[in-house]
């Protein structure tokens, strides 16, 4: 098997010559280049495993290489090496492709770390839509377009945001996004932000020293160094207080962190995925989420679609979900009718797929044993699904005519919201309301959260 070739890009010998050992240690060749052009002659020469380039360069931007190779024919990983704390020029070299940074002076444990994470794309088969066709499951636009970006995240380091509301998949996708990566054989670490008490968080998050704090009997390993050389997914990370903010915006810019009780800070080897359901540009603007951390996290930004929005995934979803409830054989998977599939794609689902779980479950305990029908499901009233093929008249039977009202209204609203990225001010003009107004209504109809 041939040993890895690394193409180095700085105007610093001493940077070349220390980089060029370590890597030639790890039985990896390299070749250097001193200017941006002298990188492109070689790019022309010959393939690379790997490209590490300072982003100051004599004759160029070292930018310049990253967009070079990543929309070449045959792309392939590159790193950038930046000044100390300039983490401003990382996160914009990772939007444009980079796979991971790495700050002066050169840490040399990360480095290692840094090259054996990229050069294990050199080992793995390329990643295929069918791969994750049988997890994240359907075949509308949206569901193929998010498989695919998985697959293209999975092949870097950069920090995503995932957004989306309660019940949609977050981490999921999460998941796939790791299980597809190079880190797929180490931990992936998921924790609810909001579920840990404000008083246990930084314990929690980074470790303690026996005897940091009362109650503190032993040593505690936190989760990002559970989640070392793997995957650490924050959900709800809008639940995090000011002062922890602090610290995994240091984290993350140092790749070090600190245990209480500890004075010395420990490298960590950690991807960073987060995700909530609020939304975190209207919190920044009130001042309840750093700007900086949102800048840091929110690197990759992708959105996952409410259930109503792909309603023709719904009998896909069903099937799988009624397997999974009925267990095996299959053969004791329930049949359910076609007015009851219909039912559920003109439902709204505000609580998504975790909703239609909840649903289908309820209606195999009520149902006869033969087939699952609409009464069995026991649908909320007025919560239907937006831009149905089907038009929605009033119909006495299914509730008062304030309930529809209201359940018009919420939809109006939602829409809004949705179509101005839940900017409250934005979509309060979209609907010509005074902004005092526009909240009164949310709150009324319970969707000021």
């Amino acid at each position: 098997m041939k040993n890895p070739f690394v193409l180095i890009v700085d105007d610093e010998p001493d940077i070349i010559e220390l980089l060029a050992i370590t890597l030639n240690r790890m039985g990896v060749e390299t070749r250097s280049a001193g200017t941006l052009g002298q990188a492109k002659k070689l790019l022309r020469e010959r393939a690379f495993d790997l490209c590490l380039t300072d982003l100051k360069l004599p004759d160029g931007d070292g930018l310049d290489l990253v967009e070079i190779i990543q929309t070449s024919a045959a792309p392939f990983p590159v790193a950038v090496i930046t000044a100390h704390g300039n983490m401003d020029t990382a996160i914009t070299a990772m939007k444009k492709g980079a796979f991971d940074f790495i700050s002066k002076p050169i840490d040399l444990l990360a480095l290692r770390q840094l090259v054996g994470n990229a050069l294990k794309f050199t080992e793995q088969e390329p990643i295929k839509d069918r791969r994750t066709r049988h997890t994240l499951l359907g075949e509308s636009a949206v569901m193929r377009e998010i498989r695919s970006k998985i697959a293209k995240l999975a092949r870097s380091q950069a920090p995503v945001y995932i957004h989306g509301e309660s019940g949609a998949g977050k981490e999921l996708v999460a998941r796939l996004i790791h299980q597809q990566s190079t880190r797929s054989d180490k931990p992936f670490i998921a924790i609810n932000c909001g579920a840990i008490p404000h008083e246990l968080m930084e314990s929690e998050f980074f470790g303690h020293k026996k005897g940091s704090f009362t109650g503190a009997v032993c040593d505690k390993k936190g989760l990002f160094q559970a989640a070392d050389g793997g995957t650490l997914f924050l959900d709800e990370i809008a639940d995090l207080p000011a002062a922890l903010q602090v610290k995994l915006l240091r984290a993350i810019q140092e790749k070090k962190i600190r245990p209480v009780g500890e004075q010395q800070e420990i490298p960590v080897d950690v991807r960073l995925l987060s995700a909530t359901h609020r939304n975190l540009a209207d919190m920044v603007q009130n001042g309840s989420f750093r700007q900086d951390l949102f800048y840091r996290i929110n690197v990759i930004d992708l959105n996952v679609p409410p259930l109503r929005e792909r309603a023709a995934d719904v009998p896909a979803l069903v099937e799988h979900i009624l397997s999974k409830l009925a267990g095996q054989p299959q053969a004791n998977k329930p049949d359910i009718s076609p007015a009851a599939i219909e039912a559920l794609q003109c439902y709204g689902f505000p609580g998504n797929i975790r909703e239609l779980e909840n649903i289908l479950e309820r209606a195999l305990a009520l149902y006869d044993g033969k087939c699952i029908e609409v009464d069995d499901l026991n649908l909320p009233i007025g919560i239907s699904a937006p831009n149905h093929q089907k038009e929605h008249r009033y119909d006495p039977c299914q509730g008062s005519l304030e309930d529809y009202l209201e359940a018009i209204e919420r939809k109006v609203i939602l829409q809004a919201l949705e179509e101005n990225k839940w900017n409250k001010t934005a979509a309060s003009k979209q609907l010509g309301l005074s902004f005092r107004s526009f909240r009164y209504r949310l709150k009324k109809l319970d969707m000021d959260n």
